[in-house]
């Protein structure tokens, strides 16, 4: 049964860093009354752009971009534009990932496999309500989590991880943090004893698990 058309013209800008996907996504919303998709987005530094630059009533983007993720990019764009709809669009559906999007700003979140129609569902939620969660991801939000990497390390050791995770080396870190290799080291040494990991592979499994690289 066809949804009734939205009550006011809605303006989207769309990231994810697969054409194919970003492809299908604005297909479908083309198909939604008053819904347009003005401009895409394959990285968050371009979302930012896009963004600032067209100030949309709706984001729909990816977590796992190239450079910089689509958390940073919520983040950034929660600050400079709070009245702009952000919701995630994502294969992840742990907890851990949910929470750190909506602790930076996110509205909503909606599973990349959910069926076409939840698609307009979840658009039509956010401009009216302010929200909206896939059934799974809210059943989940309801049962008792893991703590999530945010809660278990420091800002400054999560940025760190994810570049280790990435396969960056002390020197390169420290360079591109403006810190010095030995306070890089230091910090690792402190992560690794938080996290009661021994090596720079379970850092990297434990990275990816919680949503701070891709897999």
């Amino acid at each position: 049964m066809k949804m009734s058309p939205t009550p006011q013209h809605v303006r989207v800008v769309l990231a994810d860093d697969h054409e194919l996907v970003r492809s299908g996504i604005k297909s479908l919303l083309s198909m939604v009354d008053g819904v347009e998709v003005i401009a895409e987005a394959s990285d968050g530094s371009e979302l930012i752009q896009l963004v600032d630059s067209l100030t949309p009533d709706l984001v729909m983007t990816d977590i796992s971009m190239p450079g910089m993720d689509g958390i940073t990019a919520i983040a950034e764009i929660h600050q400079r534009h709070p009245q702009v709809k952000l919701l995630v669009l994502s294969m992840y559906d742990t907890v851990d990932f949910v929470k750190r999007a909506v602790a930076n700003g996110a509205c909503g979140y909606l599973m990349k496999d959910a069926p076409p129609f939840e698609l307009e569902q979840a658009v039509r939620s956010v401009m009216a309500t302010g929200s909206y969660y896939s059934p799974v991801i809210a059943q989940r939000l309801l049962q008792p989590s893991e703590p999530t990497a945010d809660d278990e390390l420091t800002t400054r050791q999560v940025e760190i991880l994810k570049l280790i995770a990435q396969g960056r080396a002390s020197k390169e870190i420290a360079f591109e943090l403006g810190l010095s290799p030995k306070t890089v080291d230091v910090h690792r040494a402190r992560i690794m004893d938080r996290l009661q990991l021994n090596d720079i592979a379970s850092l990297t499994l434990y990275a990816v698990r919680k949503g701070l690289v891709k897999p």
